[in-house]
């Protein structure tokens, strides 16, 4: 594994599709660390988190969709007015996030590799 940055960032833009889960991880609050053992989770469309960094910390809402290309969030509360008046969504890097409310019906999400 190389420490030089160029490699690293060759690394994240080549990498595929099965491994670009991992990257979209965000830390869990306090209650959920409790909860689940675990201190970050990949962030799935339907969690509610609250924004902790950037112009929008703060707002709370729900995942719309994760952008696995981009490593890019899309979150309800956080949208931009365009100038004729439609509000669009603007993209929020997953490490700027805390996962306040896990979607929890999928078993395999929380369990650990080795736990039978």
């Amino acid at each position: 594994m190389s420490k030089q940055p160029r490699k690293q960032r060759k690394a994240l833009y080549n990498a595929p599709a099965h491994a670009r889960g991992k990257h979209l991880s965000a830390s869990l609050s306090k209650d959920l660390k409790e909860k689940l053992g675990k201190k970050s989770l990949p962030v799935r469309s339907g969690d509610k988190v609250r924004v902790v960094r950037g112009d929008f910390k703060g707002h709370e809402g729900e995942v719309l969709s994760v952008d696995y290309g981009s490593y890019k969030v899309t979150i309800e509360e956080v949208t931009l007015s365009k100038p004729d008046g439609t509000a669009t969504f603007l993209p929020v890097d997953p490490s700027n996030l805390i996962i306040i409310d896990a979607d929890l019906k999928d078993d395999r999400r929380i369990k650990n590799k080795g736990d039978n």
